[in-house]
């Protein structure tokens, strides 16, 4: 098995070259390596989930600050911490419930009943609650007490009674490291399928001869628009390039070459075709607690046109994108400035940029993203379903615990 910290530090390079494109890939990879870290990590006999939260934090602060932009690196980070804390509590709810179960059994005549343990109610709740995994067959079996499994004898003394002790810490755990692998795997698995989750409800949004509207590059939107089309639905698609990476032909050509009718428009076409379209449809860098987007350059010029002309904006994204953090958080880098080439040949304009020559200067601003508030978003489309802006704080909140929005190591406490 590779060294961890090895793995830590060719994730690092990677996020720091910007060598892993897209939310999604970066989200599954984060989580990949988090479960490494978790898998690896030793446990002491006690505070065994504060020193998996302290080895997620040291990781997940070293991957936040090798690119503070790509906020799902956060996102995930915080949803791994949020499991263990889950997991934990679970386990001692379980272990609570397996006490008083115990007790009950001491105190009855049937002898019978201390050689069958039984699953509690409060077992069965707390696998129950967790909003991450629904609790299963196996999960509610695994609940069960291991000190219900061992015989009560007369005979044993202190020495066993530690020993008993000792078992019970060290199979806990195990027990704890093995749920939160488990989880974390959900996860993984969750990141992975988000597209078809997201267009399985592409029928149920789009309707037959409407004109879509998008900008720019997203693989969500470019599944969720084939599955509507693969559903008989019959309807047009306007493609605003996306200046000046240009992402949007790649979109036009990808959906034309599926069999959707598809049409390039310039960015500044978007108010002249506006009153046009029935729908826009986006992707998303990420979403913020406030309901606001960070989204590509360019998508809050759209998403003012079609607030203008009473056009539904819809925004789709996985829930690895949901950021517990608002916008004027200190945390948060909401942008980036890309390379002056992508506008701008240096050799054309070198004389206008030197400004050792006694003229003016010419500065060139290439910002990634543009923020688009929640009071311009119609609808989010997630892996869960369809959410107004006003909900998704609410939404959120299941994902992540209060004690983690900020990523930094703390000193060793109990939880």
């Amino acid at each position: 098995m590779p060294d961890v910290h090895m793995l830590v530090n060719d994730f690092v390079n990677q996020l720091k070259k910007r060598k892993i494109e897209g939310s999604q890939a970066t989200a599954k990879q984060t989580a990949e390596l988090l479960r490494s870290v978790i898998s690896q990590q030793r446990l002491p006999q006690t505070n065994q989930a504060t020193t998996l939260i302290n080895a997620v934090r040291a990781v997940g602060e070293k991957l936040i600050a090798a690119n503070p932009v790509e906020l799902a690196v956060g996102n995930i980070a915080r949803r791994v911490l949020h499991i263990i804390r889950e997991e934990d509590l679970s386990l001692a709810t379980a272990a609570i419930a397996g006490l008083e179960l115990s007790a009950v059994s001491d105190d009855d005549d049937d002898v019978d009943r201390d050689d069958y343990p039984v699953l509690s109610a409060a077992a069965v709740a707390a696998a129950a609650r967790s909003t991450l995994r629904p609790p299963s067959l196996q999960t509610l079996l695994e609940d069960t007490p291991v000190t219900a499994a061992i015989p009560h004898t007369s005979s044993s003394g202190g020495d066993s009674e530690g020993k008993s002790r000792s078992i019970d810490k060290s199979s806990r755990g195990r027990k704890l490291k093995h749920d939160v692998i488990e989880a974390v795997n959900e996860l993984i698995q969750d990141i992975s399928t988000c597209y078809e989750q997201i267009a399985e409800q592409a029928v149920e949004h789009i309707h037959q001869n409407e004109v879509i509207l998008t900008l720019g590059s997203s693989k969500t939107v470019l599944e969720f628009l084939c599955a509507a089309k693969e559903k008989k639905r019959s309807f047009k698609v306007f493609v605003a390039e996306g200046a000046p990476r240009y992402q949007g032909h790649l979109l036009a050509k990808e959906l034309a070459a599926r069999g959707l009718q598809t049409t390039v428009i310039t960015d500044s076409a978007v108010f002249a075709m506006i009153s046009r379209v029935n729908m826009v449809i986006v992707g998303a860098h990420a979403v913020m607690a406030n309901g606001g987007v960070i989204a590509p350059v360019g998508l809050n010029m759209v998403a003012l046109a079609a607030q203008r002309h009473a056009v539904p904006f819809v925004v789709l994204a996985g829930s690895h994108k949901l950021c517990p953090l608002y916008p004027h958080n200190p945390e948060v880098l909401l942008n980036e400035l890309r390379s002056p080439s992508e506008l701008l040949d240096f050799g054309e304009f070198s004389d206008c940029m030197d400004s050792a020559s006694g003229g003016g200067s010419l500065h060139v601003v290439n910002p990634t993203f543009d923020y688009v508030p929640p009071k311009l978003v119609s609808l989010f489309i997630t892996d869960t379903g369809g959410h107004n802006p006003s909900y998704m704080y609410r939404l959120i909140a299941d994902y992540y615990s209060a004690d983690d929005l900020v990523v930094k190591r703390r000193p060793a406490t109990g939880i």
